[in-house]
């Protein structure tokens, strides 16, 4: 058990030991090792006069005391659990500080909404995934955020500064990504993404903010604050959460920045519950055992498909070409390849229908980054509301199945997965 992000002696600890203890001290709750799951609604003051000090930091009336944590008010504002996954995450994450959601779309939402203001300008990466598309396309508009997408992928950030000269630089607030892309596996620079942040602010006090949809590779693969991002965001659904058995999401980033999408999150009430808290805590603990060996998994299945006479096309880290610009970025961003694979069959949609419906041990489901293979048909399920077109124009297309894959015997997915593709003769 560990309070802080280092040891005593100064030593910094690593993300996989500060998961098992960090923010947490069995002696508050008579001493039990794991975190209890804190089911209240609200929290009892020990006097008066403790209530009103923490209402105050709560509504931003007093600058917090140096050392000075906000007190539990209310499940709303705050809980332990959510606290303690929040302080642990961040640490993951290489951040100031996170905070826990409903949904990943919760996370999204209630984060831009908190930061944009009418006659700002997003720009982001694409494809992203459908809901952040719809959120995109027909919802921000309705509070006055324009929105610019351009493709993702090595030449992304010089495709983003083009939209910023054609928008009028001093109107964009914030550069968005989602690396590596759901679900085409393209990869943005955040590194350059960050400096042209800081080129397009240039002396303006209302700097303009970096993003980045992390959920395919973070925390273990891939820390966006390394390389200057803002915040850091995810569906933790997936493999934060890693079981199949919750929704939620979070954000991660600097802490003032945190503070205002906290406040959005309190009014419009998007925080996870305690119980959900409780298990992201529980799966935190396991998050880089369950992602290596879901890579390792996927590296191998990702070679089968490059070699299957039915497969015209794989999109995965590790098929990259070496010594192209989207293979030395993937080496100088990423630390692993993940376990999403997109592959695309010969025939189109409906090739693509048969194998889907062909497959015994992968599970035809949405959603990733749990325990179990899922297989998916993006164009009409994940991204269904993304014009097709549009779609295609990012590499998303009839024929493209993507494949989240699980810890189940490798043997047994090899055997899953020719006898699927063999469907097609």
């Amino acid at each position: 058990m560990t309070k802080n992000r280092h040891s005593r002696d100064g030593h910094e600890l690593n993300p996989e030991t500060l998961a098992l203890g960090l923010g947490y001290d069995p002696a508050l709750s008579q001493g039990s090792v794991k975190p209890p799951v804190f089911l209240t609604s609200t929290f009892q003051f020990e006097s008066a006069a403790a209530g009103k000090r923490f209402f105050e930091v709560a509504y931003g009336l007093r600058t917090p005391d140096p050392g000075e944590q906000q007190g539990l008010i209310y499940s709303r504002l705050n809980n332990p659990n959510l606290q303690i996954f929040e302080e642990r995450l961040a640490a993951w994450d290489r951040t100031e500080k996170g905070a826990a959601f409903a949904s990943g779309m919760a996370a999204i939402t209630t984060s831009l909404l908190a930061l944009l203001s009418a006659g700002d300008v997003l720009i982001s990466s694409a494809p992203v995934y459908g809901g952040t598309h719809f959120f995109f396309e027909n919802m921000l508009p309705g509070f006055g955020v324009e929105v610019v997408q351009v493709p993702a992928g090595p030449d992304c950030v010089d495709r983003m500064r083009e939209a910023a000269a054609r928008v009028g630089a001093e109107r964009v607030r914030m550069l968005y990504a989602e690396s590596p892309a759901n679900p085409s596996n393209a990869m943005v620079d955040l590194a350059a993404m960050s400096a042209l942040a800081r080129e397009l602010t240039g002396d303006r006090e209302r700097p303009v903010l970096t993003a980045v949809d992390n959920t395919f590779l973070g925390p273990v693969f891939q820390r966006p604050a390394d390389f200057g991002v803002d915040l850091v965001l995810y569906s933790a659904t997936k493999f934060l959460g890693g079981h199949s058995d919750l929704v939620a999401g979070v954000v991660t980033g600097r802490a003032a920045l945190v503070d205002a999408i906290g406040v959005y999150r309190t009014i419009l009430g998007t925080m996870a519950n305690p119980f959900t808290g409780w298990l992201l805590l529980r799966s935190l603990e396991t998050v880089s055992v369950r992602m290596r060996r879901q890579a390792k998994n996927a590296r191998a299945l990702a070679t089968l498909l490059a070699d299957h006479p039915k497969v015209t096309r794989v999109l995965y880290p590790t098929l990259l070409t070496p010594g192209s610009p989207e293979h030395a970025l993937w080496k100088r961003q990423c630390t692993g390849p993940g376990s999403l694979i997109a592959f695309e069959v010969e025939g189109g949609e409906a090739a693509a229908q048969v194998v889907l419906d062909a497959f015994e041990i992968c599970r035809l489901a949405v959603s990733l980054g749990g325990t179990e293979t899922l297989v998916e048909h993006p164009m009409s399920m994940t991204h269904a509301d993304v014009p097709p077109a549009d779609l295609e124009a990012h590499g998303v297309t009839p024929g493209l199945i993507r494949m989240s894959v699980g810890l189940e015997h490798l043997s047994d997915l090899k055997r899953d997965l020719r006898q699927a593709l063999d469907v097609l003769g």
